[in-house]
């Protein structure tokens, strides 16, 4: 039976056909994204929070008659409660501390003491801040007029830092409210996972990379803000017991470090200077700064054990993913690092596992 053969110009349709539409697809593709774009951050941040929160919504589920949307609503309206109220206090605390900053200024009674003796010698720097100190405590207006360049920088980042802290409190809280409606159709959205995982790396290994992704976020979630709370509280409990001002403001600027993975020593290492400068090396002050100090290193010690629980991947995978992908993400990254790691760490072993077996070496027949 003869076969026709298929002529130049029949390939070439072919071929254009096949261009224009890769053409359209990419096209399409790019409008897709730059739609989607401008709700990037708040989507991703609506899903990580359906997925750390899902295994709550599920054990909080049973107790009222398995109505997921009931649920959700009540899980989302406990978690804007529980934002709400420090975030209120908070404010009320800045505007305390503003007001009276200000009245302070205006009646001309602020002042610096003067720094003790015992500062002057410190090893190294000692000399520098008993000098600094003093000028700060009879010439404060001079001081003032000298740094004012640098003060001005300053406030310009701290408005700066201000506005993106408000900007980040407004995005997490819609984010909250779309990831409950995320979790009031969890079932729904697991299968839709599972499906698009399912088509990307296979019918076997689509179920594994979904559970591992979801599992991933949950153990950063959990072990980051986990051991960033249980950092605040042993420090700011000394802080509150030692009397230390604004000791609730430092815990809180503690609770954002240890989000961000950054050492809780920023903190409390110019406390411990703080105390040593006003009280001196008495036996409180060094048992204060022995007890901050090391509450200040007690993620080194959590993240080990936290970090990496109930994740089929080694727990170092998931801590270079999280510091990495802080680096390079911010706070998204801390959660995207992890999950991209994690899978291409269970690909490669897959990649590495699925080789073909070497036929057994037949052996010599004996004569």
């Amino acid at each position: 039976m003869l076969t026709t053969p298929v002529s130049e110009k029949t390939l070439s349709r072919g071929m254009l056909d096949v261009l224009i539409r890769a053409g359209l697809i990419v096209v399409l593709a790019v409008v897709c994204f730059r739609i989607f774009y401008p709700f990037g951050s708040l989507l991703v941040w609506s899903l990580i929070l359906a997925i750390t929160l899902y295994p709550l919504h599920l054990r909080l589920r049973k107790h009222i008659g398995n109505k997921d949307g009931l649920t959700a609503t009540l899980l989302v309206l406990i978690a804007l409660l529980i934002l709400a109220i420090p975030t209120y206090f908070l404010c009320v605390a800045l505007i305390g501390s503003a007001s009276h900053g200000l009245e302070i200024v205006k009646n001309g009674t602020f002042s610096i003491p003067p720094p003790s003796e015992s500062v002057a010698g410190w090893p190294l720097v000692g000399g520098k801040v008993y000098a600094f100190w003093l000028q700060a405590s009879t010439n404060l207006t001079g001081l003032i007029q000298t740094f004012t360049p640098q003060l001005k920088e300053v406030g310009v980042a701290l408005l700066h830092g201000a506005t993106g802290v408000g900007a980040g409190l407004m995005i997490f809280i819609f984010a909250l409210i779309i990831s409950g409606i995320f979790m009031a159709y969890g079932e729904e959205s697991r299968r839709s996972a599972v499906r698009i995982a399912s088509r990307i790396f296979g019918v076997e290994g689509g179920p594994k990379i979904t559970e591992l992704c979801a599992a991933t976020i949950r153990a950063v979630a959990q072990g980051v803000v986990g051991i960033a709370f249980i950092q605040t509280l042993l420090v700011g409990v000394a802080f509150i017991l030692k009397g230390i001002p604004g000791a609730g403001l430092l815990a809180l600027a503690v609770l954002l470090l240890g989000i961000m993975q950054l050492p809780a020593t920023l903190i409390t290492v110019p406390v411990i200077i703080w105390v040593f400068a006003t009280e001196g090396f008495s036996v409180m002050a060094i048992v204060f700064a022995v007890y901050v100090f090391i509450a200040g290193l007690a993620d080194n010690v959590l993240k080990p054990l936290l970090l990496g629980r109930g994740v089929d991947v080694p727990m170092p995978v998931v801590l270079i993913g999280a510091l990495g992908g802080m680096v390079t993400g911010g706070v998204i990254g801390l959660f995207i690092g992890p999950v991209v790691l994690a899978v291409g760490y269970q690909l490669f072993w897959r990649w590495v596992d699925d080789q073909p077996q070497a036929d057994a070496p037949v052996e010599p027949k004996q004569p």
